[in-house]
């Protein structure tokens, strides 16, 4: 690391992402089904979903009702417990993309598909349950 690095290397503190949508109150009912249960919590207009970790919701007139290549950008929330995270998803009649699998090393992955075509991955990592 040079000297510019090494002095900003804590400048960031978080991260978020933005869905635009035609429809952005029914992705947002979505989501907020989805994932507060499993510990987001919704603030004003966005749900924060970890420390520093936010998704939040754009109507937008410029973008096709459904995504055209989910797969191009991908949404990763990471859970304490998958199972319980796939019971509650499963109680919604989510679409898996990838059911719920362990991939090795302690880590599991799973690929649900929203109600816009975008692709919500959830994970959890070696030594949670």
């Amino acid at each position: 690391m040079n000297a510019s690095t090494t002095e900003n290397a804590d400048n960031i503190t978080g991260l978020g992402v933005v869905l635009g949508s035609t429809d952005s109150e029914a992705l947002i009912t979505w989501y907020r089904a989805a994932l507060e249960p499993l510990g987001a919590r919704w603030a004003e207009h966005l749900l924060i979903v970890g420390p520093g970790a936010i998704i939040g919701f754009d109507e937008r007139d410029d973008v096709a009702d459904k995504a055209a290549e989910p797969g191009r950008q991908m949404i990763n929330i990471t859970v304490r417990d998958i199972r319980a995270a796939e019971k509650h998803l499963n109680s919604l009649g989510v679409t898996w993309v990838r059911p719920v699998e362990e991939v090795g090393g302690g880590w599991f992955f799973s690929t649900i598909v929203d109600p816009v075509g975008n692709y919500l991955q959830i994970l959890q990592g070696p030594g949670t349950s």
